[in-house]
């Protein structure tokens, strides 16, 4: 399978565009990460039968609320579980890491899911300065977000191994890896995880587009700036053996319920997280019955109304209406979906109607 056909999907019932799933692994109040991430499976197994096109997960730190802090091995325990659905980072955090590792992870990965990984890169630290830090050991020269060029050429050396002649690594080889196909008696193929730029702003987004690769942009918790992002990305696009034309994807918070009031209630509990968490409170998921009887100030209503204006929510047939808008308004070549409720049974419910919407397949 080639690159192109790697990354472009095909869209399955009445969607315009494929639709696929980021996750969290979010932990509810009264919940625990071993819940979370059993209900991880179970929404990934669904999105597989139901013809979602991929399965992201995506890297936090420091957050009660959120168990997904070490994709690589999230995506292992998925592998196990799925046969066919892409999955991926949404994103790991380079920064955070060493390139050596995340290709090694990824090349890992690979072997276990043959040509099933996305490899998705972010420049964020995902968490708050201090764990940053802790994560980074920062004491050391040359480890932030200002180095991710230089660190993501370094990871695409390192899976491909292609280290010019005379680099400190070129003798050093990212394993399982294209290494392998290319020693004596070798018969496994060259082929790795197939790499997308995240971002949040125009710097990924040009360098997405400058590099010829694929872009995944978090619509989610960034909508202002998502259309000068696609444009920057679709002017900076060049050719390359990844694309040979932009493809960009955006992730979009959507909760559908089999009503309106209850889609509201379950909506709510994801705002009041990110409220606690954009003032320094990060904790568990609050439940929908904490969530309506939280005292609101002004000013944290109007922040509350704000954030939920961007998140599609309602019934099935509102839901698919929202998610056509914004394709139409952003001509996203794929539809992310990420439904932050406290409970797993909503989330499952909700990728359900969505799917139903669609009239995608209701058998793999």
């Amino acid at each position: 399978m080639s690159d192109q056909q790697t990354i472009r999907g095909t869209a399955q019932g009445s969607a315009p565009v494929p639709l696929s799933v980021l996750d969290l692994a979010t932990v509810g109040a009264g919940r625990t990460a071993t819940q979370a991430l059993r209900t991880s499976v179970e929404i990934a197994t669904l999105a597989e039968r139901r013809g979602f096109h991929r399965y992201w997960v995506a890297e936090h730190h420091s957050m009660p609320g959120v168990a997904s802090s070490s994709p690589a091995v999230i995506l292992a325990h998925l592998a196990a579980h799925t046969e066919r659905i892409r999955l991926g980072s949404g994103g790991v955090m380079l920064p955070n890491h060493a390139p050596l590792v995340i290709a090694e992870q990824f090349g890992t990965l690979e072997a276990l899911a043959p040509g099933r990984i996305d490899l998705g890169l972010g420049r964020a630290p995902g968490t708050d300065g201090a764990t940053a830090a802790a994560l980074r050991r920062t004491d050391r020269p040359g480890e932030g977000a200002d180095d991710f060029p230089q660190q993501l050429a370094e990871l695409t050396h390192f899976l491909d191994d292609d280290f010019p002649d005379g680099h400190r690594y070129a003798r050093i080889h990212a394993v399982p890896g294209p290494i392998q196909a290319t020693s004596p008696g070798g018969v496994q193929s060259p082929a790795r995880p197939a790499l997308w730029l995240l971002g949040s702003s125009g710097f990924s987004a040009r360098l997405a587009g400058a590099l010829g690769l694929p872009f995944a942009f978090a619509h989610h918790f960034s909508a202002r700036n998502t259309l000068p992002a696609l444009d920057l990305y679709r002017e900076s696009f060049r050719p390359s053996a990844a694309l040979d034309a932009p493809y960009a994807l955006i992730g979009v918070s959507a909760l559908a319920a089999d009503d309106a009031r209850e889609a509201r209630r379950q909506v709510l509990t994801g705002a009041l997280s990110m409220l606690r968490l954009r003032t320094g409170r990060p904790g568990l998921i609050p439940t929908p019955e904490e969530a309506e009887a939280y005292a609101f100030s002004e000013l944290e209503r109007e922040f509350v109304e704000g954030w939920l204006g961007n998140v599609v929510h309602g019934t099935p047939d509102e839901v698919r209406t929202g998610l056509d808008d914004l394709h139409k308004r952003t001509g996203a070549a794929e539809l992310m979906i990420t439904a932050n409720a406290h409970s797993g049974e909503a989330r499952l419910r909700s990728y359900e109607l969505i799917a139903d919407a669609y009239g995608l397949p209701t058998a793999g």
